[in-house]
């Protein structure tokens, strides 16, 4: 291991990334030893609690050291990249470096990765003080360490030229161009981008450019096993795999943290409504066809989420949160409503901010860049904060209705189920119509049953006369 005690040697520590997180995983490298960086160049993509971020080196100079590989969990502060700026003189070669043949200067890949220096004194020792940061609150004071990636680790064959964390040397090779869901996907697939072909504009590489280069290794690549058994594997099997383990980190884990601790903090109460959505669905229709409402997103979802809204206006107390420190129910007049969206990384709730005061036009325009930045990978941890009530869609999934889970801090969310054509009673007599069941749950501390009552009702009673938008509204 190599202490770094020329003073043009800079650090750059991991950030905290998003409001107060203390770890975050390395996805991706996008420079490599010996690699020219300036101020602003985004060098690595890691992803926190909350989402995928890109981050930025805040120096100019020479890429001396990445101090861990792709897919290892770091705390913030700790150093993750050493830079020799500009002007400084050359870099310390690491103890292991120095011992490895000339013609392999950027292997093994653990003298890249070297853990962080010893400190040479007990002053430095000491406990550093609160240093800036990017973004968030600041890094963390306490001691850090490496925290080793979880789960089957897959051999790959050695390349034939020198590569770190698979980013290959070579200067004159262009990166690959792909959005950052991709990446991940083919991190995860084992899939070398700059091998595949890319079919999008501009030359950008799709999931299914990946998935196609992925599929001739799926088919040959055996199957990972473990010490053969003594007595013969079972018949019951799946291609010769009986069990696949998933790490649980990144979003998913902090999902599945935040829905077990709000499912046993606030007592839930679900109640259920089904309604004839027909009208709702003519106008959506009609909107779609109005050039107030032209090139932006209009569907069912749009006119829920604004039935939702008049709702609210009608019923404020239920827009609150609840207090635990001071015993106090938080009302809010203003109404951040968050959107469930499915994304690569797992269920994300990024919530539209003031939506109250949000024209129909303005409020498809919000959904609209809601739904793209998910999908893209791109929501930042702010857009996912500060969330008052939340709708998740689970008819998309063709699902009748279901009983929510609150988000965090929020006390009530709306499950919209499948809009399906249904016989039912109309004008005293029996019609197919489309209807759909709607399901309210609220935190029931703050929320009674005829407070939440009513504001179902009401989303309901919108919905099967459009008309109360206006009257209403």
């Amino acid at each position: 291991m190599t202490t770094m005690t020329d003073a043009s040697v800079r650090e750059f520590k991991m950030p905290d990334v998003g409001e107060g997180l203390t770890e975050a995983e390395i996805l991706k490298w996008y420079v490599q030893p010996g690699d020219t960086v300036t101020d602003g160049q985004v060098v690595c993509e890691v992803e926190t609690a909350k989402a995928a971020v890109e981050l930025p080196i805040p120096y100019d100079g020479v890429v001396s050291e990445l101090r861990f590989p792709e897919g290892t969990t770091v705390d913030v502060g700790t150093a993750i990249i050493a830079v020799r700026v500009a002007g400084g003189a050359p870099a310390p070669v690491p103890a292991q470096a120095e011992a490895a043949a000339p013609a392999a200067p950027a292997a093994p890949a653990a003298a890249a990765t070297a853990s962080a220096p010893a400190p040479a004194s007990a002053e430095e020792a000491k406990p550093a003080a609160r240093q800036p940061v990017l973004v968030g609150y600041g890094v963390s004071t306490s001691a850090t360490k490496r925290r080793p990636r979880k789960g089957p680790e897959v051999t790959v064959p050695a390349p034939a030229q020198p590569e770190l964390n698979g980013h290959a040397p070579a200067a004159d090779s262009p990166r690959p161009l792909a959005k950052p869901p991709v990446r991940k996907l083919a991190k995860d697939l084992g899939v070398d981008l700059t091998a595949v072909t890319p079919s999008g504009p501009d030359g950008i590489i799709t999931r299914e450019d990946v998935h196609a280069a992925a599929t001739p290794a799926a088919v040959t690549a055996p199957a990972p096993v473990a010490a053969a058994p003594a007595a013969p594997a079972p018949a019951a099997s799946y291609d010769g795999v009986r069990e696949t383990r998933i790490p649980v980190k990144g979003v998913r884990k902090a999902t599945a943290a935040a829905m077990v601790g709000s499912a046993f903090t606030a007592p839930h109460v679900t109640e259920f409504v089904t309604v004839d959505v027909t009208r709702t669905m003519k106008l959506v229709e009609e909107l779609k066809q109005d050039k107030e409402m032209q090139g932006r997103r209009v569907n069912p979802l749009l006119l829920i989420a604004k039935a939702l809204l008049v709702a609210i206006k009608r019923n404020p107390d239920i827009n609150a949160s609840w207090d635990e420190a001071n015993q106090e129910i938080v009302v809010k007049h203003y109404v951040n409503l968050g959107i469930a969206a499915a994304t690569p990384r797992g269920l994300i709730v990024p919530n539209i901010k003031d939506a109250q005061d949000k024209t129909l036009p303005q409020l498809a325009d919000s959904l609209g860049e809601l739904v793209a930045t998910a999908r893209e990978g791109k929501t930042s941890p702010s857009a996912m904060q500060g969330g008052t009530v939340t709708i998740t869609n689970v008819g998309v999934f063709g699902v009748d209705t279901g009983t929510p889970i609150l988000n965090p801090g929020e006390s009530a969310i709306l499950a919209i189920g499948a809009i399906k054509l249904q016989p039912w009673v109309h004008k005293g007599k029996v019609k197919p119509r489309q209807v759909t069941t709607l399901a309210l749950s609220f935190d029931h501390r703050l929320v009674d049953g005829e407070l939440g009552s009513k504001v179902l009702a009401d989303v309901a009673a919108i919905l099967e006369q459009p008309k109360r938008l206006i009257t209403w509204a």
